[in-house]
């Protein structure tokens, strides 16, 4: 019974990871997400409803358009095939339950800021200002983190980030704030500041090895976001045992 449900939920990953796809492309550019219907960047064609079934399509089509044979690109099938797996994890880790509703939200968002964040550099507000008010909003209903903890957290974690940006004099960007104080929103102060633990650490690692590589300088941007949101999403399945083990050594 597991098992299906865990099926299910990936093969919702991946038909939500191909609308997540839709809202990293149009978010920064101020677009609609519901209208008109996708098309080939390229060729400008309206894409039938066969050319849009998530990964599949890609991989029948050579990654390449039915219509012009431009290519795809690779984020398309990447965000599908991870949002299925990331849904698949929260309903094996935490069952059919409102805490599996909160935490595929939250995973719905870190995807589009992930993508919006590699993409351009930019977090767009009107993914983390919903995103703080869903993490408000859930924590009256769903058990695990209080509204009053959900507020301490959105507070803490975006203030953290606001002191750092500014003590980095442009290290960290306005986004990095928002991003953290809706991560704290959702996920509580204690793992929201893990979670930036992890995001710094992993972004320093990365960015050391890039410019030991030659493949960037030293004072060239890296966008923070993607490293933040796989900090958090360490924090959404683990937290509560790395804080127990932190805490209790």
């Amino acid at each position: 019974m597991l098992f299906m449900l865990i099926l299910l939920a990936a093969v919702l990953g991946l038909c939500i990871g191909s609308f997540l796809n839709v809202c990293i492309c149009r978010l920064p550019e101020r677009r609609s997400i519901a209208w008109p219907r996708s098309s080939c960047p390229h060729c400008g064609r309206r894409l039938a409803p066969r050319d849009l079934a998530p990964v599949v399509s890609y991989l029948w089509l050579g990654g390449r358009c039915r219509y012009c044979r431009e290519p795809i690109s690779i984020q398309y099938p990447i965000v599908e095939l991870a949002t299925g797996l990331l849904f698949a994890a929260v309903v094996g880790v935490y069952g059919i339950s409102l805490v599996s509703l909160k935490y595929l939200i939250f995973v719905s968002l870190l995807m589009i800021i992930t993508g919006t964040d590699i993409n351009t550099c930019l977090i767009p507000d009107m993914v983390t200002y919903p995103g703080m008010a869903m993490g408000l909003i859930l924590s009256l209903f769903i058990p695990g983190i209080s509204f009053l903890r959900s507020i301490v957290g959105l507070l803490v974690c975006g203030g953290v980030v606001y002191l750092l940006a500014w003590a980095s004099r442009g290290g960290m960007g306005g986004g990095d704030i928002k991003l953290m104080g809706m991560m704290g929103a959702f996920l509580g102060w204690d793992a929201g500041l893990l979670a930036l633990f992890v995001g710094a650490l992993l972004g320093s690692v990365v960015g050391i090895a890039r410019i030991a590589l030659g493949k960037q300088k030293r004072r060239d941007p890296m966008p923070f976001g993607p490293f933040l949101a796989v900090g958090g999403l360490i924090s959404a399945f683990f937290a509560p045992s790395i804080l127990s083990f932190i805490f209790l050594q």
